[in-house]
């Protein structure tokens, strides 16, 4: 189920998915919700482009680390190619901080 920021609370939540066109957002909420899975999605900017670079917003999917694990297996059960941490220093996986 779609879940405020207050709910999760001071709790680190991991960036499963990146979602680069409205309908394939709404397709994964419904599939999220659907399987009972509490998630935060937030707008944000990516980069984008192979040869002409530029920044875009998505959709950008959060669960809390216990849940990792299942939403992964479930988006890759659909078709999803789930997002892969990255493995700079400094990068936390959550949410920008408003």
């Amino acid at each position: 189920m779609r879940r405020e920021p207050d709910f999760f609370g001071e709790r680190e939540l991991v960036l499963v998915y990146i979602a680069k066109r409205l309908r394939e957002a709404l397709k994964l909420e419904k599939l999220l919700t659907d399987s009972g899975a509490d998630y935060l999605v937030e707008p944000d900017h990516y980069s984008g482009g192979l040869i002409f670079r530029s920044e875009r917003i998505g959709a950008f999917f959060y669960v809390a680390p216990e849940a990792e694990d299942t939403v992964r297996s479930l988006m890759a059960a659909h078709g999803y190619r789930p997002h892969q941490p990255l493995t700079e220093p400094g990068h936390s996986g959550s949410p920008p901080e408003k």
